[in-house]
């Protein structure tokens, strides 16, 4: 059970990632129009070629520095600068990706605990009526023994003049 529960989280995650990824995969377009010659036109003409980044207080198009993960303040300050759509700037947008992420993450967790929580409930009380029937099938047979036990030793009292009424009694010497 364990064993299934894996392999649906790990199902899972590999949907999420697939589904991310599917996202980036498009059909070919024609070869794009460098970022620098959209340069002095609007937001929107540079944002057409998503390797563009829209620097608003210049008026520039940058080619988007791909080694980097954030652009740096010398290009354009992370407040003016727009990628991806024109009405959000770049330090709102990787916030709010940020947040997006982290949220996934969250919940991807939740979900694998949960799962693998009640996969180990499961599996635990299949072990515990494993070890529980053993231990019923020694304590059935404890007491025909102990009973048996109590027998010979009844017979061996009077043997040896310990057979009384009160058993707390002091033996009398003889």
């Amino acid at each position: 059970m364990a064993a299934v529960c894996r392999a649906l989280v790990a199902a899972a995650v590999l949907t999420l990632f697939g589904v991310f990824l599917g996202a980036e995969a498009q059909s070919p377009t024609p070869a794009p129009v460098p970022c620098a010659m959209r340069s002095n036109t609007s937001c929107a003409e540079c944002l057409k070629n998503v390797t563009c980044l829209w620097c608003g207080p210049t008026q520039q198009c940058i080619d988007y520095p791909v080694r980097n993960l954030l652009p740096h303040r010398s290009m354009c300050p992370l407040d003016a600068a727009r990628w991806g759509v024109c009405w959000v700037n770049f330090k709102v947008l990787m916030i709010s990706m940020s947040v997006v992420a982290g949220v996934i993450i969250i919940i991807i967790g939740i979900i694998c605990c949960c799962c693998c929580s009640r996969c180990q409930g499961v599996g635990s009380k299949r072990e515990d009526a494993t070890v529980e029937r053993p231990t019923r099938m020694r304590n059935a047979g404890k007491k025909p023994r102990s009973t048996e036990m109590q027998l010979r030793h009844d017979a061996v009292r009077p043997k040896y003049g310990l057979a009384t009424d009160n058993p707390y009694c002091q033996m009398d010497e003889h």
